[in-house]
């Protein structure tokens, strides 16, 4: 690449962008190891030898990255990986060690890196490592969840849960309803809900597959896509739990909690209406409440299934309501968490779009509205949780109004952007000779 070329303003965004990505994922390696446990990277690294943490996860990632391939190079692709897995298998197998396939799937993917480097040129080496890129940054952003997850549990020893049951009594305690009627549908229930919340991911790379169908024929990934939402979801996310610390009901009311649980009371008892307080909590539960990223996950399935036949349509909209039965019926999260993940995803969603569009009136005020709201709902529930318990007819219906208004907000910009052009780029001047 030529000197020129490196001081194009998109190749000096991406060369930042992966600058700080890097600088990201070693300052999480060091914390990791600060409380004595690996990172991201290592993990990462280790899942080369030893048994994968989720095979289906990385499966999927090999899929992403096949995008670029064409039919045979896919059918050889898999064939490897699967290959590769059967002898791991029977290693695992002679010498009795965890089994857990996968890691076929993460030497293929690696491989094509390799390939990509060595054996393409030009635009389909970037085409390829894009692919082998998108592919990684899956199974990354699954291990530096896991790492901020960590963090959180370390560097935050009192949660605000109190504040933000006090606060759910607006909205009617839906969790608890959630959690009573998971009980009530049996071993059934629960499996197929912990799937779906288990498997969000794969769900996720279900949708990305048919978006970006058409890019071995075309040579090129489409400017936006679940994946890229998906991503900055993941990055987000954490830095409100660090903000807003909360655990859920079934640790902070429930058996989960232990000694540390203010009382046993999920699902079957409502929780009292008294003066929130912070409380400590043990130093391995997550803080991974507020907002709810599977529901923002979810939630981002669902918008860009929207655009899929109907089965992608049925199964967005499925997942979506499946993962809310799940993350209230467990007992993950409370009903407050929910309609915050609501409005988060569709911020970012928002904010990715019109980068991608150019930025635009209608763009600016809906993201900035939708951050309003959003900060609004952090503010309410730490300073006004009482107000909102004792209230709950004035405060229910206004939390909802409000998440409402995001929706309507966003549907409507989008459907604006999808009868207009995308704004055009500035027009670069013509480069002129030199006067002597």
């Amino acid at each position: 690449m030529t000197f020129a070329a490196w001081r194009r303003p998109r190749t000096i965004l991406w060369a930042t962008v992966g600058v700080v990505a890097l600088g990201f994922f070693i300052t999480l390696e060091i914390a990791a190891r600060h409380y004595g446990l690996p990172g991201p990277m290592t993990n990462q690294v280790k899942e080369v030898i030893l048994a994968p943490k989720s095979g289906p996860l990385l499966y999927a990632s090999m899929a992403l990255m096949m995008v670029v391939l064409t039919w045979r190079e896919r059918f050889i692709a898999a064939g490897v990986a699967i290959g590769i897995d059967i002898v791991f298998f029977l290693v695992r197998w002679a010498v009795d060690a965890k089994m857990m396939f996968g890691n076929g799937a993460l030497w293929v993917i690696l491989g094509f890196a390799v390939i990509a480097v060595t054996r393409r040129t030009g635009r389909e080496r970037t085409l390829l490592l894009k692919a082998v890129g998108l592919g990684l940054l899956l199974v990354a952003g699954r291990k530096t969840g896991d790492t901020w997850l960590l963090i959180t549990s370390k560097t935050r020893p009192m949660v605000l849960d109190q504040y933000v049951a006090v606060a759910d009594h607006a909205l009617g305690n839906p969790s608890w309803l959630a959690g009573r009627i998971v009980e009530a549908t049996g071993t059934v229930g629960e499996h197929v809900l912990d799937y779906v919340y288990i498997q969000l991911a794969v769900a996720a790379v279900l949708v990305t597959l048919y978006q970006l169908r058409n890019v071995a024929a075309e040579r090129r990934f489409p400017s936006h896509h679940l994946v890229r939402t998906f991503l900055m979801i993941g990055l987000l996310g954490p830095g409100i739990y660090m903000i807003f610390p909360v655990v859920g009901p079934i640790f902070a009311y429930g058996a989960d909690g232990g000694h540390w649980a203010v009382a046993d009371l999920w699902p079957n008892t409502p929780t009292p209406i008294s003066t929130p307080h912070w409380m400590p909590f043990d130093e391995t539960t997550p803080r991974n409440c507020m907002p709810s990223l599977h529901t923002a996950w979810a939630t981002a399935i669902f918008i860009h299934s929207r655009k899929g036949p109907r089965i992608l349509r049925f199964g967005g909209a499925f997942w979506l309501i499946a993962t809310l039965g799940a993350t209230l019926g467990f007992g993950y999260h409370y009903g407050t968490d929910i309609i915050a993940g609501v409005v988060f995803t569709l911020t970012i969603e928002a904010a990715l779009r019109s980068q991608e569009r150019g930025w635009d009136r209608a763009g600016i005020q809906l993201v900035a509205y939708g951050a309003t709201v959003f900060a609004a709902f952090l503010v309410s529930y730490r300073y006004l949780p009482m107000e909102m318990a004792e209230n709950p007819w004035v405060f229910g219906p206004l939390l909802m109004l409000m998440m409402i208004s995001v929706i309507y907000g966003y549907v409507r910009t989008t459907r604006l952007w999808e009868r207009e052009p995308k704004a055009a780029p500035a027009r670069q001047p013509e480069p002129q000779p030199e006067l002597v």
